[in-house]
């Protein structure tokens, strides 16, 4: 896929950013992905209480991917509820690795060159490390 439609994702994030559930930390994020099969994908991030269960945008995100049926992510706008891009957690790095792999892009705002999930995550350990490191 060569044309990806930034635009539409940057709405589609600004959209699931306004439907996010954060009480607490009054941090609305929405994300936005095209996957393989061409179908946009959305997530919004669900605070919990107790903090630690909070559902990130990110993973919300990948949840709707499996819904649809896709199986990779292609592209990716996350945005804050100012609208402005903001980079995922170390955590949802790992799981965008896990569906994105290093080529995943990822939006850095409209006058500014997408980086690739390798830029942000260097040397990310992922499901083909499985294989060579497991005890023979």
């Amino acid at each position: 896929m060569t044309d990806i439609p930034w635009a539409e994702l940057r709405r589609a994030a600004n959209a699931a950013a306004a439907r996010a559930y954060a009480p607490y930390s009054k941090v609305h994020v929405g994300a936005a992905a095209v996957c393989d099969t061409g179908a946009v994908v959305v997530g919004s991030n669900i605070e919990n209480a107790s903090y630690g269960l909070t559902l990130c945008a990110e993973c919300s995100l990948v949840s709707d991917l499996r819904r649809v049926g896709g199986t990779r992510l292609i592209a990716l706008c996350v945005v804050a509820g100012d609208s402005a891009p903001i980079a995922p957690c170390g955590r949802c790095r790992q799981v965008l690795f896990e569906f994105g792999g290093r080529d995943l892009l990822l939006d850095q705002g409209e006058d500014v060159a997408p980086l690739t999930l390798e830029q942000l995550l260097p040397h990310a350990f992922g499901p083909d490390d499985l294989p060579t490191r497991a005890n023979q």
